[in-house]
């Protein structure tokens, strides 16, 4: 029998095999490792050129807002310019709107003057009538419309509150404009708010000598006046009697408001009477005119009839007349 030859494993084709495989894995080593350094350069290039292009979009986009901030600063300067312009505007409108009221009303003045003069005379002290002796005799020394006309200095305390300067102003120049042509002529005349703040800094705690020119003065300043109030005129009413009472002058004061927001009205009926009255004898007038501004806006608010009745029994216990108005113009 014929020995069968051994078979061997590692032969010559099956090394060719094993080295081809090896050089093909090394070749393919040697290959990727010579691109890779390229590919790792274009990435780096793409992502540099996107982040300048970030970069070019985030300047861009700060520079837009800078831009943007700028407008919007601009816009605020000229929107407060524009507030000003309007605020300045509207002074000058209510101004004017009082020089017209006030000529308007000087000039029916001096038509009812010329009529009531002899009727509204008040009772002279003998000062007065030294300095009137050229006048007519007066006809008549009853009250007006049932108002005491025989003071010879009269002071306004004006209820300055928001419902009053929104509703009823122009009717309080009116009837300001009323009173003061039933008094032709006094020694001295003043206008505080129901705070007690005065009109006319520079007069404070004195006389405003009556005059026609004053008297405009005073309607044209009522036009823009509008200091703080409490809607409370007991403070103006005590401030004017324990500033301005003197044994020798005879005195009216004329509340002009709307509501009386706060306080007891006794308490303010007692201080008044101590204030006011001594040895039997009221030291001032106390007039009033009501006007009915909650009447049509808040018809259910307690202040207008609190107001009311604070009014009546003050002007009843000083010797005055309360009078209150049931309609706004």
């Amino acid at each position: 029998m014929r020995q069968r030859r051994g078979f061997e494993i590692f032969t010559l084709s099956f090394l060719d095999v094993v080295s081809c495989g090896f050089g093909a894995i090394i070749l393919l080593l040697v290959i990727s490792q010579f691109s890779e350094p390229r590919v790792i350069e274009q990435e780096g290039r793409k992502l540099n050129e996107q982040i300048a292009s970030l970069e070019l979009e985030k300047q861009s986009l700060k520079e837009e807002t800078e831009h943007m901030k700028s407008q919007l600063a601009s816009r605020k300067e000229q929107l407060a310019r524009l507030r000003q312009q309007i605020g300045r505007l509207q002074g000058e409108l209510r101004t004017t709107e009082g020089r017209y009221q006030a000529q308007r009303t000087d000039q029916e003045a001096q038509k009812i003057i010329a009529k009531q003069l002899q009727s509204a005379r008040q009772k002279l002290t003998l000062e007065m009538k030294r300095l009137q002796k050229a006048a007519p005799p007066a006809r008549a020394r009853s009250p007006i419309g049932g108002i005491p006309v025989d003071s010879e200095y009269i002071i306004f305390v004006i209820d300055t509150s928001g419902s009053m300067q929104r509703f009823a102003w122009p009717l309080v120049r009116k009837k300001m404009a009323e009173v003061l042509r039933i008094y032709p002529r006094v020694k001295g005349i003043q206008v505080m708010n129901d705070m007690g703040n005065y009109m006319f800094s520079r007069y404070e705690g004195r006389w405003i000598p009556d005059s026609p020119a004053r008297r405009r003065a005073i309607l044209s300043m009522l036009t823009t006046w509008a200091p703080f109030s409490n809607s409370s005129p007991a403070e103006g009413i005590t401030a004017a009697i324990r500033r301005f009472y003197a044994g020798d002058k005879r005195i009216s004061i004329y509340v002009l408001g709307d509501d009386f927001s706060t306080g007891s009205i006794q308490g303010v009926l007692d201080q008044v009477k101590r204030l006011n009255l001594r040895a039997g004898r009221r030291r001032v007038r106390i007039h009033a005119i009501g006007f009915p501004v909650l009447l049509e806006e808040a018809p259910n608010s307690e202040n207008i009839y609190r107001f009311s009745n604070l009014m009546r029994r003050l002007a009843e216990e000083n010797g005055g007349c309360f009078v209150g108005l049931n309609r706004l113009p």
